[in-house]
């Protein structure tokens, strides 16, 4: 019966989408659970030494993983697709990431925004591409050494830049990895793409998409990082703020 075999197939695939959102959805909370369940072992680990050294360890260990636990429920799948402040989340998520792996190592992370409101499922998109080239900067563009890393949201009109840009100067030897092919798969999911430039006095990458997709409403899945365009708009008001 091809019908039905055809059917099946159809049928199927259009499930899988779900599936694998209930499968990140339940990895992701598992992980925060885990992270918890830490916390509150070295929690009682640290009552019960008397020493005050020790105890002050103790609580800057728990203080690290409470900062990294925000970081992940930041960038937690959401589950309805609802429009969000985009500026807010990015701000919050920026924030998260300072405390929990840049300012042990002198690393300033400043955040310009503009007033944007997007819906969720794009929002955690922007933060995942944002979250990731943070991370490839802070262990790039330094060698070790303190520095800048500056995110600016930006919009004008029904087109949205993003760009992350740091001053440091970099490495030659660096070799585009699995973190790069993941951001440029996240853009494209946004019907964007990401720019990369490099120079003396630093590296900025430049997030471009529209602010509302061009196929509709997307889908929260990992299989939906489609094919699309891009465009570059600048513009708006900026606010600066030091995480």
């Amino acid at each position: 019966m091809p019908y039905s075999n055809q059917s099946y197939i159809i049928s199927r695939s259009c499930n899988e989408p779900a599936e694998e959102n209930l499968l990140l959805r339940e990895l992701t909370h598992r992980i925060n659970n885990e992270m918890a369940s830490t916390i509150g072992f070295i929690g009682c680990a640290s009552a019960r030494y008397r020493s005050e050294e020790v105890k002050a360890a103790l609580d800057s260990v728990i203080r690290h993983i409470s900062d990294s636990a925000l970081v992940y429920r930041s960038l937690q799948m959401p589950i309805a697709d609802e429009p969000i402040d985009a500026a807010n989340y990015l701000h919050e998520l920026c924030r998260a990431i300072s405390r929990a792996k840049l300012q042990h190592r002198g690393i300033e992370l400043l955040f310009l925004q503009s007033p944007l409101k997007l819906s969720a499922a794009r929002c955690w998109r922007l933060g995942m591409i944002v979250s990731e080239l943070i991370n490839n900067a802070s262990r790039h563009a330094f060698g070790g050494d303190a520095g800048k890393i500056e995110v600016k949201l930006d919009h004008r009109g029904t087109f949205v830049n993003c760009t992350v840009s740091d001053n440091g100067p970099g490495s030659d030897r660096i070799t585009p990895g699995q973190g790069l092919k993941i951001i440029h798969a996240l853009a494209r999911g946004l019907d964007g793409t990401v720019e990369h430039r490099s120079g003396p006095s630093g590296t900025i990458a430049i997030l471009s998409f529209p602010v509302r997709s061009l196929a509709g409403d997307l889908t929260l899945c990992s299989r939906d990082l489609a094919d699309g365009f891009a465009n570059r708009q600048t513009g708006g008001v900026a606010r600066e703020e030091e995480l």
